[in-house]
């Protein structure tokens, strides 16, 4: 495909997919986009750590070709103000997977959110966050290292459909008409509007994918998060679609919490997966007082959004906190934090977020060497007391360095990594 600024680098091989499964070569091209604000600062360092842990883990017999991508302020740059380019969507289409920083998103106007934009149109309907905690990692918990949970949150439905209308509006007007007089709703005059889109479609095909994750990696359970006490034709509905794809597509491996007591006598099997379900304002206090009891969590769009930084902050903030973003075989990884402009090109802030995202990445393509080394060096680095501002301040004789410095400290962990 040809490209009008995009340049592919020469000498690495696309992935494919094949039987509905990703090929990846030993010299793949993979994509990055650097973001704003912070985001050139804390993906050069990545890039840095990344490749080091490729070099330690094979030696020179694999290598990623990185292929820089534009999104954002840097496009608008390059493709005469537009922030959102076909030919970026293109590229990270034919490249399969890519990781990104973060981007800008207006608050209360402007052109809607670019992270949102890029879900919707690339259909990367699984937004999957990890949280554990690394020893080390200042945490407001007594015991933080009790967390370690996997979040798929619906990434194309609920509020973040766009479905919204601004009061006064002609749209606002028609749909107040046809609320009030066809479907005898009623909320006060002049509203602003929006509607919540849930279907069995998009709600299925999230929890069969995290349902497929629990039992690939031998995780215990999966939760449904809902508020179906309230919204019970939206995120009721959700709740009764999880438990109907785990009875009729996971039947022989999965167990409502029901059966685990009333025919298990409350003890797991080991080759079952438990279903369960909780309230969504319930979950935030559970993760808080008993967090060993959940692994695996599904959820719908928005409650994803709120429990994932909540749980994060728990573990020591979302700026430590990787993402992905998955569809059937398309991924995007990304930092999960915001840009924060007051830093830019300030070598400051810590590159934790999108460095673990990477580690997201590499697992997904199937390069674990890769994502068990950084996961090894980053606490030991954490033990010497080398962190960057953020962690300096909560901490008791920290050595503060910059972004960049910070990486070259995990460099060295890698490079001596057995």
């Amino acid at each position: 495909m040809h490209y009008q600024h995009i340049r592919l680098p020469v000498g690495g091989e696309q992935l494919t997919v094949e039987a509905n499964r990703l090929v990846v070569p030993d010299n793949p091209v993979l994509g990055y986009i650097e973001g704003d604000g912070i985001g050139p600062d804390i993906m050069r360092a990545c890039l840095r750590v990344w490749d080091a842990a490729v070099e330690r883990a094979y030696s020179g017999r694999r290598k990623v070709h990185w292929a820089e991508l534009h999104l954002g302020e840097k496009a608008a740059e390059q493709y005469a103000g537009n922030y959102f380019p076909q030919e970026t969507l293109d590229a990270l289409k034919e490249l399969i997977v890519a990781i990104k920083g973060p981007l800008t998103t207006p608050i209360g106007g402007g052109f809607r959110s670019l992270n949102v934009s890029l879900r919707q149109a690339l259909d990367l309907y699984a937004c999957v966050r990890p949280v554990r905690y690394y020893t080390g990692v200042p945490s407001p918990l007594k015991k933080p290292e009790q967390i370690d949970v996997v979040i798929f949150r619906e990434n194309t439905e609920d509020v973040y459909a766009g479905i919204e209308y601004p009061s006064g509006s002609d749209e606002m007007r028609k749909l107040e008409r046809f609320l009030k007089e066809e479907m005898g709703a009623t909320f006060f005059d002049d509203a602003g509007l929006g509607i919540k889109p849930i279907s069995p479609f998009a709600t299925k095909r999230l929890v069969r994918k995290a349902i497929e994750y629990a039992i690939a990696n031998q995780r215990e359970s999966v939760t449904l998060v809902h508020k179906g006490n309230i919204m019970k034709f939206t995120e009721g509905a959700f709740r009764n679609w999880g438990y109907e794809v785990a009875r009729e597509e996971f039947g022989d491996k999965t167990i409502t919490e029901d059966e685990l007591y009333d025919d298990y006598g409350g003890k797991r099997p080991k080759d079952k997966v438990i279903i369960k379900d909780r309230i969504a304002d319930v979950m935030f206090q559970l993760m808080l007082l008993r967090p060993t009891e959940f692994d695996v969590i599904a959820t719908p769009n928005l409650n994803g959004d709120y429990l994932s930084d909540a749980i994060a902050a728990e573990v020591g903030g979302i700026g430590i906190a990787p993402g992905a973003n998955i569809g059937d075989h398309i991924a995007v990884f990304e930092a999960t934090h915001g840009t924060a402009p007051k830093y830019a090109n300030l070598d400051k802030v810590n590159p934790g977020s999108l460095l673990f995202s990477g580690v997201l990445m590499f697992e997904y393509i199937g390069w674990n060497e890769v994502a068990d080394l950084i996961r090894h060096a980053y606490p030991a680095v954490l033990k010497r007391k080398i962190v960057t501002y953020d962690f300096a301040r909560q901490m008791d004789g920290a050595t503060e360095v910059s972004t960049s410095g910070f990486a070259d400290a995990l460099i060295d962990e890698v490079r001596k990594s057995v």
